[in-house]
């Protein structure tokens, strides 16, 4: 008696837990079932609430949990969730499932359904076919505004939206968009073909999604039609993609700019083999690579033996050098992301970064210079005199730092140019190169201005 009491509170529990559910945002919801402990009782929560905002809250949940509430739910259950689910979501959600599981939907889902999301899978990863959704309206241009209005009320409901309409010819060609805001205001005898606007900015199929984000942030663009060879629509992408898309691959350059292996798993998710794995290519490529800054140093070994006080200064140097390339690479790959900086425009760049790298030089140089004149505790010997040495510093900082900005905006537009990620190009592997040239440099006007 007592056991069955204990069931029917926990019952009353988890029934008061999916009605406070059921009034929650769906991301917020989700947010709460994720950082949920008690996996056991989960589905059972996840059945009690109503399907349609089951499915909305199934949509945000993390893989984790998406392969648990897949592998617990009945055929049934399957099918009528991701009838429920947007196409573009469904097929999101089926790419981070292992194959086993794939099938088992596929299988448990309608025909139609089943077909949608074949015709999707089709296309390349992180291409615009895979972003769009085939949940949109279509009008003729033939159609009144109040006829239109009407079919967008019949059909709308089950669509990704209905704010942006799109008006095709007899073949799906594309042809025109109208905005729903526009067929209400107007007459309703007028036609589609006169309300609607014609040169429509539109994505390909096969269009990369970095290029789709950058169009939707150009044009500010809440919607976009997808079209193949043909130019027929078959699909479009959202504004609430394409918000995801640009976080990805923000992350992905990020990653690349710190030497990192990109990952799409989270942080605390990933386990520590794998982060390791990430991040070791990259380290030993990039201290292999350091063989020539060593290499360079044991070549002038004997200029350091007789004047000690240059390794004083290689520090500073080098570093230096660095944070100036960095700078410069920074804002190159990210002009170049956002669309700013075109590889036509490569002499322009050059230019403007060597008068920016001779303005920074003379800066810093005059600030060093000072430092080492008045601040300076080191000790010079008599084959290495203090002006001497102060000019040699002087005369390798400023051209460390014009030469480190102008490689800084060339390797990017260089990686562009390759077809190669400009990402690569950033901090490590700049660095890298900029700390074997200062040295180059600093050692020969050494051993050019110093008698020893």
């Amino acid at each position: 008696m007592e056991e069955y009491k204990n069931e029917l509170e926990q019952l009353a529990v988890l029934g008061e837990l999916s009605e406070r559910l059921s009034k929650m945002n769906p991301v917020d919801a989700a947010n709460e079932l994720v950082e949920w402990q008690d996996k056991d009782k989960l589905l059972l929560v996840f059945r009690l609430l109503g399907k349609d905002h089951a499915a909305a809250i199934f949509t945000y949940l993390d893989k984790d949990l998406h392969r648990y509430l897949v592998e617990g739910i009945s055929n049934i259950e399957m099918n009528d969730l991701f009838r429920r689910l947007a196409l573009d979501d469904a097929v999101d959600i089926i790419e981070e499932l292992p194959a086993n599981m794939v099938n088992m939907i596929l299988s448990s889902t309608s025909p139609e359904m089943r077909s949608a999301i074949n015709r999707a899978l089709q296309y390349p990863e992180y291409s615009a076919g895979s972003l769009m959704t085939v949940e949109y309206i279509s009008l003729f241009e033939t159609m009144t505004a109040g006829g239109a209005v009407d079919h967008i009320r019949k059909i709308g409901l089950d669509k990704e939206t209905i704010y942006s309409c799109y008006v095709t010819g007899p073949t799906r060609k594309l042809v025109g968009a109208v905005s729903l805001r526009r067929l209400i205001l107007a007459e309703k005898d007028e036609t589609v073909g006169d309300l609607m606007t014609k040169g429509v900015v539109y994505a390909h199929t096969l269009e990369d999604q970095e290029e789709v984000a950058r169009k939707f942030q150009e044009y500010d663009l809440n919607a976009m039609p997808v079209v193949d060879n043909e130019d027929r629509i078959v699909g479009i992408i959202t504004i609430d993609d394409i918000v995801d898309v640009i976080e990805a691959e923000n992350t992905e350059d990020f990653e690349k700019m710190a030497a990192l292996h990109p990952s799409d798993d989270e942080y605390l998710k990933t386990g520590v083999v794998k982060l390791a794995r990430n991040r070791i290519v990259w380290l030993l490529l990039l201290m292999i690579s350091a063989t020539f800054t060593g290499a360079i140093i044991g070549y002038y070994q004997g200029l350091l033996d007789g004047a000690v006080v240059l390794a004083a200064f290689i520090p500073m140097l080098m570093d230096t050098g660095g944070n100036c390339g960095s700078q410069a690479s920074t804002l190159i790959i990210r002009g170049m992301a956002v669309g700013e900086i075109e590889l036509s425009s490569w002499y322009r760049v050059l230019w403007k970064e060597f008068r920016v790298g001779v303005l920074v030089a003379a800066a810093l140089t005059s600030v060093n210079y000072l430092r080492m004149r008045f601040f300076s505790s080191l000790t010079y010997s008599e084959k290495t005199p203090k002006d001497r040495v102060e000019f040699v510093v002087t005369i390798t900082l400023f051209l460390t730092v014009v030469l480190a900005k102008l490689i800084g905006c060339a390797l990017p537009m260089l990686a562009k140019k390759l077809k190669t990620d400009p990402a690569l190009m950033a901090a490590p592997m700049l660095t890298t190169i900029v700390d074997a040239l200062s040295l180059a440099i600093y050692f020969s006007i050494a051993a050019a201005l110093l008698s020893l």
